[in-house]
Protein backbone atom coordinates (compact mmCIF):
# COMPACT_ATOMS: atom_id res chain seq x y z
CA UNK A 1 0.00 0.00 0.00
CA UNK A 2 2.22 2.89 -1.13
CA UNK A 3 -0.38 5.51 -1.77
CA UNK A 4 2.16 8.09 -2.88
CA UNK A 5 2.49 5.87 -6.28
CA UNK A 6 -0.50 7.18 -7.84
CA UNK A 7 0.41 5.27 -11.17
CA UNK A 8 -2.91 2.71 -10.57
CA UNK A 9 -5.32 5.64 -9.67
CA UNK A 10 -6.90 6.32 -12.66
CA UNK A 11 -6.60 2.70 -13.50
CA UNK A 12 -8.37 1.70 -9.76
CA UNK A 13 -10.91 5.00 -10.59
CA UNK A 14 -11.87 4.59 -13.36
CA UNK A 15 -15.35 7.02 -13.25
CA UNK A 16 -13.07 9.71 -11.61
CA UNK A 17 -14.69 10.00 -8.51
CA UNK A 18 -11.65 12.45 -7.87
CA UNK A 19 -12.07 14.95 -9.71
CA UNK A 20 -16.06 15.38 -7.51
CA UNK A 21 -13.97 15.74 -4.20
CA UNK A 22 -11.40 17.87 -5.56
CA UNK A 23 -14.29 20.29 -7.11
CA UNK A 24 -16.53 20.59 -3.94
CA UNK A 25 -15.39 24.15 -3.21
CA UNK A 26 -16.76 24.97 -6.63
CA UNK A 27 -19.91 22.84 -6.53
CA UNK A 28 -20.66 24.46 -3.35
CA UNK A 29 -20.05 27.98 -4.73
CA UNK A 30 -22.31 27.07 -7.97
CA UNK A 31 -25.33 25.89 -6.02
CA UNK A 32 -25.31 28.98 -3.83
CA UNK A 33 -25.94 31.06 -6.53
CA UNK A 34 -28.07 29.13 -8.52
CA UNK A 35 -30.53 28.71 -5.70
CA UNK A 36 -30.17 32.85 -5.50
CA UNK A 37 -32.01 32.71 -8.92
CA UNK A 38 -34.61 29.41 -8.71
CA UNK A 39 -38.14 30.01 -8.49
CA UNK A 40 -39.29 30.39 -4.80
CA UNK A 41 -42.88 31.81 -3.96
CA UNK A 42 -42.86 34.46 -1.03
CA UNK A 43 -44.31 32.13 1.18
CA UNK A 44 -45.45 33.09 4.76
CA UNK A 45 -45.89 31.54 7.84
CA UNK A 46 -44.39 28.60 7.64
CA UNK A 47 -44.45 27.06 11.07
CA UNK A 48 -42.03 23.66 10.52
CA UNK A 49 -39.93 22.38 7.97
CA UNK A 50 -39.64 18.56 7.05
CA UNK A 51 -36.61 17.52 4.79
CA UNK A 52 -36.99 14.34 3.11
CA UNK A 53 -34.26 12.17 1.41
CA UNK A 54 -31.92 9.65 1.79
CA UNK A 55 -28.53 8.69 1.59
CA UNK A 56 -26.09 10.86 -0.29
CA UNK A 57 -29.65 12.90 -0.71
CA UNK A 58 -30.44 13.47 2.66
CA UNK A 59 -26.79 14.37 4.03
CA UNK A 60 -26.67 18.08 3.07
CA UNK A 61 -29.95 18.49 4.90
CA UNK A 62 -28.19 17.32 7.53
CA UNK A 63 -25.33 19.67 7.67
CA UNK A 64 -27.99 22.21 7.27
CA UNK A 65 -30.28 21.38 10.42
CA UNK A 66 -26.89 21.34 11.94
CA UNK A 67 -25.63 24.77 11.09
CA UNK A 68 -29.18 26.63 11.62
CA UNK A 69 -29.96 25.04 14.78
CA UNK A 70 -28.51 27.39 17.00
CA UNK A 71 -30.70 30.46 14.61
CA UNK A 72 -33.41 29.38 12.58
CA UNK A 73 -36.74 30.08 14.20
CA UNK A 74 -38.71 26.65 12.95
CA UNK A 75 -38.75 23.59 13.98
CA UNK A 76 -35.91 21.84 10.84
CA UNK A 77 -36.55 18.26 10.43
CA UNK A 78 -34.71 15.45 8.16
CA UNK A 79 -36.97 13.15 7.34
CA UNK A 80 -35.78 9.39 5.85
CA UNK A 81 -38.95 7.38 5.42
CA UNK A 82 -42.21 7.20 2.88
CA UNK A 83 -44.85 8.17 5.57
CA UNK A 84 -44.85 11.90 7.05
CA UNK A 85 -45.65 12.13 10.12
CA UNK A 86 -49.26 13.30 11.48
CA UNK A 87 -48.02 17.06 11.87
CA UNK A 88 -46.70 17.67 8.65
CA UNK A 89 -50.32 18.48 6.63
CA UNK A 90 -51.44 22.27 5.93
CA UNK A 91 -49.92 25.58 4.57
CA UNK A 92 -47.73 25.94 7.64
CA UNK A 93 -45.67 22.86 7.47
CA UNK A 94 -42.90 23.19 4.21
CA UNK A 95 -41.80 19.91 2.77
CA UNK A 96 -38.87 19.89 0.79
CA UNK A 97 -38.09 16.78 -1.11
CA UNK A 98 -34.48 16.09 -1.96
CA UNK A 99 -33.08 13.69 -4.09
CA UNK A 100 -30.01 13.75 -6.48
CA UNK A 101 -31.88 10.65 -8.95
CA UNK A 102 -35.36 12.36 -8.77
CA UNK A 103 -35.84 8.66 -8.52
CA UNK A 104 -35.95 7.90 -4.49
CA UNK A 105 -38.89 6.49 -3.76
CA UNK A 106 -38.88 6.96 -0.17
CA UNK A 107 -38.58 10.81 -0.93
CA UNK A 108 -40.81 10.56 -3.73
CA UNK A 109 -43.34 9.12 -1.34
CA UNK A 110 -43.07 11.82 1.16
CA UNK A 111 -43.07 14.37 -1.95
CA UNK A 112 -46.71 12.76 -3.28
CA UNK A 113 -47.90 12.33 0.43
CA UNK A 114 -46.93 16.26 1.15
CA UNK A 115 -48.75 18.14 -1.67
CA UNK A 116 -51.90 15.40 -1.05
CA UNK A 117 -51.91 16.95 2.57
CA UNK A 118 -52.29 20.40 1.23
CA UNK A 119 -48.29 21.12 3.00
CA UNK A 120 -46.26 23.71 0.63
CA UNK A 121 -43.97 21.72 -1.34
CA UNK A 122 -40.70 21.95 -2.80
CA UNK A 123 -38.49 19.58 -5.30
CA UNK A 124 -34.82 19.52 -5.25
CA UNK A 125 -33.34 17.32 -7.99
CA UNK A 126 -31.57 16.46 -10.89
CA UNK A 127 -34.71 15.75 -12.52
CA UNK A 128 -36.68 12.24 -12.62
CA UNK A 129 -39.64 10.79 -11.21
CA UNK A 130 -39.41 13.75 -8.61
CA UNK A 131 -39.39 16.70 -10.90
CA UNK A 132 -42.71 15.20 -12.94
CA UNK A 133 -44.17 15.09 -9.68
CA UNK A 134 -43.17 18.78 -8.70
CA UNK A 135 -44.18 19.49 -11.90
CA UNK A 136 -47.87 18.05 -12.12
CA UNK A 137 -48.79 19.58 -8.35
CA UNK A 138 -47.67 23.29 -9.39
CA UNK A 139 -45.04 23.06 -6.84
CA UNK A 140 -41.58 24.62 -7.13
CA UNK A 141 -38.80 22.75 -9.03
CA UNK A 142 -35.15 23.49 -8.44
CA UNK A 143 -33.14 21.57 -10.78
CA UNK A 144 -29.70 21.33 -11.28
CA UNK A 145 -27.40 19.19 -13.47
CA UNK A 146 -24.25 16.98 -12.13
CA UNK A 147 -23.67 13.81 -13.08
CA UNK A 148 -22.33 11.87 -10.70
CA UNK A 149 -23.42 9.60 -7.81
CA UNK A 150 -25.75 11.55 -5.00
CA UNK A 151 -22.80 11.46 -2.43
CA UNK A 152 -20.65 13.52 -4.94
CA UNK A 153 -23.27 16.30 -5.15
CA UNK A 154 -23.12 16.96 -1.67
CA UNK A 155 -22.85 21.00 -1.97
CA UNK A 156 -25.45 21.17 -4.50
CA UNK A 157 -27.82 19.21 -2.32
CA UNK A 158 -26.56 21.81 0.90
CA UNK A 159 -26.37 24.99 -0.94
CA UNK A 160 -29.41 24.86 -2.85
CA UNK A 161 -31.28 23.98 0.76
CA UNK A 162 -29.54 27.03 2.62
CA UNK A 163 -30.20 28.42 -0.05
CA UNK A 164 -33.68 28.29 -0.22
CA UNK A 165 -34.05 28.26 3.92
CA UNK A 166 -32.31 32.11 3.96
CA UNK A 167 -34.63 33.36 1.19
CA UNK A 168 -37.84 32.12 3.21
CA UNK A 169 -36.22 34.19 6.07
CA UNK A 170 -35.04 31.25 7.84
CA UNK A 171 -31.76 31.92 8.36
CA UNK A 172 -29.59 35.21 8.31
CA UNK A 173 -27.64 35.71 4.81
CA UNK A 174 -24.64 33.43 5.11
CA UNK A 175 -23.31 34.54 2.27
CA UNK A 176 -20.21 36.00 3.90
CA UNK A 177 -19.13 33.30 5.70
CA UNK A 178 -20.02 30.45 3.00
CA UNK A 179 -17.19 32.31 1.00
CA UNK A 180 -14.92 32.15 4.04
CA UNK A 181 -15.54 28.47 4.26
CA UNK A 182 -14.86 27.70 0.50
CA UNK A 183 -11.63 29.35 0.48
CA UNK A 184 -11.05 27.43 3.79
CA UNK A 185 -11.34 24.42 2.15
CA UNK A 186 -9.13 25.51 -0.65
CA UNK A 187 -6.13 26.41 1.17
CA UNK A 188 -6.98 22.93 3.19
CA UNK A 189 -7.10 21.15 -0.03
CA UNK A 190 -3.50 21.83 -1.03
CA UNK A 191 -2.00 19.52 1.28
CA UNK A 192 -4.62 16.54 0.51
CA UNK A 193 -4.06 16.51 -3.02
CA UNK A 194 -2.51 12.68 -4.95
CA UNK A 195 0.85 14.80 -5.49
CA UNK A 196 1.36 15.34 -2.01
CA UNK A 197 3.35 12.83 -0.50
CA UNK A 198 2.04 10.72 2.85
CA UNK A 199 4.57 12.58 5.04
CA UNK A 200 2.72 16.31 4.23
CA UNK A 201 -0.80 14.65 3.45
CA UNK A 202 -3.33 14.25 6.36
CA UNK A 203 -5.83 12.68 4.58
CA UNK A 204 -3.44 9.45 3.02
CA UNK A 205 -1.99 9.19 6.73
CA UNK A 206 -5.46 9.05 8.27
CA UNK A 207 -6.41 6.36 5.24
CA UNK A 208 -2.88 4.12 6.25
CA UNK A 209 -4.51 4.34 10.06
CA UNK A 210 -8.06 3.11 8.67
CA UNK A 211 -6.47 0.60 6.46
CA UNK A 212 -7.92 -2.97 7.95
CA UNK A 213 -9.86 -1.79 10.67
CA UNK A 214 -13.05 -1.03 11.98
CA UNK A 215 -13.75 2.53 11.55
CA UNK A 216 -16.07 4.64 14.13
CA UNK A 217 -16.60 8.36 13.89
CA UNK A 218 -17.41 10.60 16.82
CA UNK A 219 -18.82 14.40 16.30
CA UNK A 220 -20.90 16.79 18.43
CA UNK A 221 -22.60 19.62 17.41
CA UNK A 222 -22.18 20.86 13.72
CA UNK A 223 -20.15 17.80 13.47
CA UNK A 224 -22.66 15.43 14.28
CA UNK A 225 -23.48 15.07 10.53
CA UNK A 226 -19.88 15.60 9.57
CA UNK A 227 -18.90 12.23 11.54
CA UNK A 228 -22.37 10.59 9.33
CA UNK A 229 -20.88 11.64 5.92
CA UNK A 230 -17.24 9.77 7.13
CA UNK A 231 -19.33 6.82 7.57
CA UNK A 232 -20.99 7.05 4.77
CA UNK A 233 -18.26 7.94 2.41
CA UNK A 234 -16.35 5.09 4.39
CA UNK A 235 -18.60 2.75 3.26
CA UNK A 236 -19.72 3.79 -0.07
CA UNK A 237 -16.23 4.73 -1.36
CA UNK A 238 -13.85 2.37 -0.16
CA UNK A 239 -16.54 -0.41 0.91
CA UNK A 240 -15.28 -0.79 4.66
CA UNK A 241 -17.15 -1.29 7.45
CA UNK A 242 -17.89 2.55 9.00
CA UNK A 243 -20.16 3.56 11.93
CA UNK A 244 -20.99 6.88 13.29
CA UNK A 245 -21.69 8.31 16.74
CA UNK A 246 -22.96 11.41 18.01
CA UNK A 247 -21.57 13.37 21.33
CA UNK A 248 -22.46 14.02 24.06
CA UNK A 249 -25.43 10.58 23.83
CA UNK A 250 -22.47 8.06 22.68
CA UNK A 251 -20.95 8.94 26.90
CA UNK A 252 -24.08 7.76 27.79
CA UNK A 253 -23.84 4.28 26.30
CA UNK A 254 -21.21 3.62 23.45
CA UNK A 255 -18.40 4.42 25.98
CA UNK A 256 -20.13 1.71 28.31
CA UNK A 257 -18.68 -1.22 25.30
CA UNK A 258 -14.69 -0.52 25.51
CA UNK A 259 -14.37 -3.99 26.50
CA UNK A 260 -15.82 -6.99 24.70
CA UNK A 261 -14.70 -8.43 22.26
CA UNK A 262 -11.42 -7.70 22.84
CA UNK A 263 -10.46 -9.50 19.27
CA UNK A 264 -12.39 -7.42 17.78
CA UNK A 265 -11.48 -3.95 19.69
CA UNK A 266 -8.68 -4.73 18.64
CA UNK A 267 -8.94 -3.60 15.11
CA UNK A 268 -11.57 -1.02 15.77
CA UNK A 269 -10.68 2.66 14.89
CA UNK A 270 -12.23 5.48 17.23
CA UNK A 271 -12.11 9.07 15.31
CA UNK A 272 -12.97 12.09 17.32
CA UNK A 273 -13.78 15.49 15.24
CA UNK A 274 -13.01 18.28 17.03
CA UNK A 275 -13.67 22.25 16.18
CA UNK A 276 -13.73 25.32 17.73
CA UNK A 277 -17.12 26.20 17.40
CA UNK A 278 -18.62 23.42 19.51
CA UNK A 279 -19.89 23.74 22.95
CA UNK A 280 -17.12 23.77 25.59
CA UNK A 281 -18.34 20.90 27.31
CA UNK A 282 -18.65 18.86 24.21
CA UNK A 283 -15.47 19.80 23.72
CA UNK A 284 -14.49 18.87 27.15
CA UNK A 285 -15.91 15.26 26.30
CA UNK A 286 -15.01 15.22 23.00
CA UNK A 287 -10.94 15.03 24.63
CA UNK A 288 -12.09 12.90 27.77
CA UNK A 289 -13.72 10.25 25.31
CA UNK A 290 -11.30 9.97 23.25
CA UNK A 291 -8.54 9.28 26.46
CA UNK A 292 -10.70 6.89 28.01
CA UNK A 293 -10.90 4.73 24.70
CA UNK A 294 -7.16 5.13 24.53
CA UNK A 295 -6.69 4.15 28.26
CA UNK A 296 -8.54 0.97 26.84
CA UNK A 297 -6.56 0.05 24.38
CA UNK A 298 -7.96 0.89 21.52
CA UNK A 299 -6.77 3.10 18.46
CA UNK A 300 -7.72 6.50 18.32
CA UNK A 301 -7.45 9.94 17.34
CA UNK A 302 -8.37 13.43 16.60
CA UNK A 303 -9.79 15.17 13.18
CA UNK A 304 -9.04 18.75 13.84
CA UNK A 305 -11.45 21.17 12.10
CA UNK A 306 -9.94 24.04 10.04
CA UNK A 307 -11.60 27.80 9.40
CA UNK A 308 -12.62 30.82 11.35
CA UNK A 309 -16.44 29.61 11.42
CA UNK A 310 -18.74 27.12 12.40
CA UNK A 311 -19.44 26.49 8.39
CA UNK A 312 -15.85 26.10 7.82
CA UNK A 313 -14.99 23.90 10.63
CA UNK A 314 -18.39 21.46 8.84
CA UNK A 315 -17.26 21.64 5.65
CA UNK A 316 -12.76 21.08 5.77
CA UNK A 317 -13.68 18.32 8.06
CA UNK A 318 -16.23 17.33 5.99
CA UNK A 319 -13.55 17.46 2.69
CA UNK A 320 -11.01 16.04 4.72
CA UNK A 321 -13.12 12.85 5.28
CA UNK A 322 -13.96 12.77 1.25
CA UNK A 323 -10.47 12.72 0.79
CA UNK A 324 -9.70 10.49 3.22
CA UNK A 325 -12.14 7.62 1.81
CA UNK A 326 -10.95 7.92 -1.77
CA UNK A 327 -7.18 7.29 -0.14
CA UNK A 328 -8.34 4.56 1.56
CA UNK A 329 -10.33 2.77 -1.28
CA UNK A 330 -6.56 3.22 -3.44
CA UNK A 331 -5.04 0.98 -0.29
CA UNK A 332 -7.99 -1.46 -1.10
CA UNK A 333 -7.55 -1.52 -4.49
CA UNK A 334 -11.19 -0.75 -5.04
CA UNK A 335 -13.22 1.55 -7.61
CA UNK A 336 -14.69 4.30 -5.21
CA UNK A 337 -17.89 5.15 -7.44
CA UNK A 338 -20.02 2.04 -8.25
CA UNK A 339 -21.85 0.92 -4.94
CA UNK A 340 -23.08 -2.43 -6.23
CA UNK A 341 -24.48 -3.47 -3.54
CA UNK A 342 -27.14 -0.87 -3.02
CA UNK A 343 -27.88 -0.78 -6.54
CA UNK A 344 -28.47 -4.60 -7.02
CA UNK A 345 -30.94 -3.72 -3.56
CA UNK A 346 -32.95 -1.10 -5.21
CA UNK A 347 -33.28 -3.50 -8.10
CA UNK A 348 -34.74 -6.18 -5.62
CA UNK A 349 -37.10 -3.51 -3.70
CA UNK A 350 -38.39 -2.59 -7.45
CA UNK A 351 -39.05 -6.17 -8.18
CA UNK A 352 -40.61 -6.53 -5.17
CA UNK A 353 -43.70 -3.65 -6.19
Amino acid sequence: MDLDNTSNFSRIDAQDMLSHIEGLPSQLQTAWELGQRSPLPAWEGIERVLVAGMGGSAIGADLAAAYLAPHCPVPLVVHRNYTLPAWAKGARTLVIACSHSGDTEEALAAFESATAHECRALAITTGGKLGQASQRAGAPLWQYKYQAQPRAAVGFLFGLLLAALTRLGMASNPSAELQAAIQAMRAQQKNLRPDVPVVNNPAKRMAGQLYGRLVTVFGADILEPVARRWKSQINEIAKAWGQFEPLPEADHNTLAGSTNPEETLARLMALFLRAPSSHPRNQLRTNLTKQTFMLAGLNTDFIDAQGASPLAHQWTTLHLGDYTAYYLAMAYGVDPTPVEAIAGFKQEMSSQI
